[in-house]
């Protein structure tokens, strides 16, 4: 009887550390997420040249991929192994799981600093001059290449 209700305080235990776990480390990673896309776009722009569609679309896959790496790693550290058998148990697995999704958060982070670095500082270079990009189509910047003569 009394192995039942210890038992049961640690299942109880373990539901409420899931319980807060999960939302707390989601609604981090949303907050992570948007203040990434919103202030990164800048970044973005400029190492697309000024090109705000190209920018925001990239913007937007790199928050998908945010998300999709982020929430995928917080479900599967989901898993408690051994039993809680106090809130003071609740709380330090609590301050291990979400330590650790804020210490990965702030590791995307600078993995995303240092690809827009990266790409900027390749950015710098100027194109080819006969660089053509299928999103933007011909440089507006040159005049147009002579027609080539014919021969008959």
């Amino acid at each position: 009887m009394e192995h039942a209700i210890i038992a049961e305080k640690a299942i109880n235990y373990t539901v409420i550390t899931y319980l807060l776990y999960m939302p707390i480390s989601i609604l981090l990673t949303i907050w992570v997420a948007r203040t990434l896309f919103t202030h990164g776009r800048i970044f973005l722009v400029d190492i697309f040249h000024g090109d705000e569609t190209l920018a925001d679309s990239v913007n937007k896959l790199l928050l998908v991929g945010f998300y999709l790496i982020n929430i995928g790693y917080i479900v599967l550290a989901l898993k408690i192994m051994g039993e809680i058998s106090d809130y003071r148990g609740v709380i330090e697995i609590l301050s291990v799981k979400v330590g650790t999704i804020i210490l990965i958060l702030g590791g995307m982070h600078f993995f995303n600093l240092f690809v827009f670095f990266k790409l900027k500082k390749r950015g710098k270079k100027p194109p080819p001059k006969e660089y053509v990009s299928e999103f933007q189509g011909p440089r507006k910047d040159l005049p147009p290449k002579p027609a080539e003569p014919t021969v008959s």
